[in-house]
């Protein structure tokens, strides 16, 4: 064998592994959030006492039976680690998940619905759950809410439409707006968005969470049905026009949002009001969990490890740029794991097909061209924007190999179109819906195998 091609043999066979290695790494952070077990290490129930235990050390009880809620691409598996430790006969209620994330339960209803964008199956579905939390038999009503949640309950302020909420999601998407400022005209534009579900429980309610967001704000997590919202609608607007947005959103959209910004539509719930006080919500899970969980693992796995303390967030290319300037800074002279995570944004401007992590990965590939080092961008729900994959692997023999299929990173990334381009090289990350929506995480493997 010619001595290029023993060459690339071994650079190969080294590519596999570390992809291995990385993929090993995003399924340790996923077991770390796993929503089941998550809650089902936070309840316990005996003699028609249910008590919940939270990783902040607070304990809420409350008497059976119990009525389950909830939302968000984790909300199914939630509710089924209530169904493991309470027993089907006593719990009832309903959950709404997006498509693909459902699973069967006993004595939980659980209902498929339209995400990102929401549709009139999350509509129906949050008018039953309305309907349930209303009930004053209940002896406790527990939500569980996850990523996605903000798209899955959907209750507009009328005279807004599911469609014109569809129609406004989509804008705000496109033009790159944070979770934030998506929530803040989100919350201001529904009736059970910003505490809004909370206003309808007859008594009181416990929220369990997973979060999705920068921060852990249960008032962000899924619009925060049941939490205080400090937004108003004039910071509603205010986001609208932040992208010249207010001439181009349906006008029953700037009807509300005008109505509220002069008192004729009442705000959202605010900190410090009566119904406020009756409500607890916990963060069970975050991409904290999922990072902690992958640097246990690599370490097991011989690999020093280093995690990043600040989430990456932004601009996507530019979150991209640092993070390899970080990678180019490191004294490396052990096997190097470097863990991040976070949820950064992508402005839309060309045709193609790809998500936030596929891009990220692109926008890496010219950085590390020539490197001995491979990085993991994926999504932790297993659904990197409108496609079939989690993310993608991005090495140093990225830009050779594309090259080599007559791929042109440049016109890719200004497309818009990194599935295509991993797509052909063989280098996304499919794993299917996970279940769990804790953000993004960013694996870096670096220097030499462990021994």
């Amino acid at each position: 064998m010619p001595a290029d091609d023993s060459a690339g043999a071994v650079r190969d066979a080294r590519r596999r592994a570390l992809r291995h290695e990385a993929t090993q790494l995003f399924q340790a952070a996923l077991r770390a959030v796993d929503p089941q077990q998550l809650v089902q290490s936070c309840l316990s129930g005996h003699a028609g006492a249910v008590r919940a235990v939270l990783p902040s050390g607070d304990t809420v009880e409350w008497r059976s039976p119990t009525v389950v809620v909830g939302a968000g691409k984790a909300a199914a598996r939630m509710a089924a680690g209530c169904e493991a430790v309470l027993g089907p006969d006593a719990v009832s209620g309903s959950v709404v998940v997006a498509d693909g994330c459902a699973v069967r339960l006993a004595s939980i209803e659980v209902v498929e619905a339209g995400h990102p964008l929401p549709d009139v199956r999350g509509a129906a579905a949050t008018r039953d759950i309305l309907t349930r939390v209303a009930n004053p038999q209940a002896g406790g009503i527990l939500c569980v809410l996850s990523g996605g949640a903000s798209s899955l309950l959907v209750q507009p302020r009328s005279p807004v439409t599911v469609a014109d909420k569809v129609a406004t999601t989509e804008a705000l998407l496109r033009c790159g707006a944070d979770i934030n400022e998506l929530n803040t005209v989100r919350k201001h534009l529904s009736d059970v968005k910003g505490g809004g579900l909370a206003r309808r429980v007859a008594g009181a309610v416990v929220s369990l969470i997973i979060s999705d967001v920068v921060g852990d704000d249960p008032g962000t997590i899924g619009s925060g049905p049941t939490s205080p919202d400090p937004t108003t609608f004039a910071d509603a607007l205010a986001v609208l026009d932040r992208y010249d947005l207010t001439e181009r959103v349906p006008r029953t959209v700037m009807q509300v949002l005008n109505a509220g910004r002069t008192g004729q539509v009442p705000e959202t719930l605010k900190p410090g009001v009566a119904v406020a006080t009756r409500c607890r919500s916990f963060v069970i899970g975050s991409n904290r969990t999922a990072l902690e969980g992958a640097a246990a693992a690599a370490r097991a796995r011989g690999w020093e490890v280093h995690v990043e303390p600040e989430p990456l967030i932004g601009d996507t290319t530019d979150a991209a740029r640092r993070f390899a300037a970080r990678l180019h800074a490191l004294r490396v002279t052990e096997p190097l794991c470097l863990l991040a995570g976070g949820e950064t944004t992508v402005r839309v401007h060309g045709t193609g097909r790809g998500g936030r992590n596929q891009e990220f990965a692109l926008a890496l590939a010219a950085e590390l061209a020539g490197g001995d080092l491979m990085v993991l961008s994926a999504g932790t729900d297993g659904i990197d924007g409108p496609t079939d994959a989690a993310g993608a692997f991005v090495d140093g023999t990225t830009i050779e190999r594309a090259r080599q299929r007559g791929l042109d990173v440049r016109a890719c990334l200004a497309n818009n179109d990194s599935y295509a381009f991993f797509a052909e090289l063989g280098d996304l990350l499919r794993c299917g819906p996970t279940g769990a929506n804790v953000m993004d995480i960013k694996i870096a493997l670096v220097g030499p195998f462990p021994p």
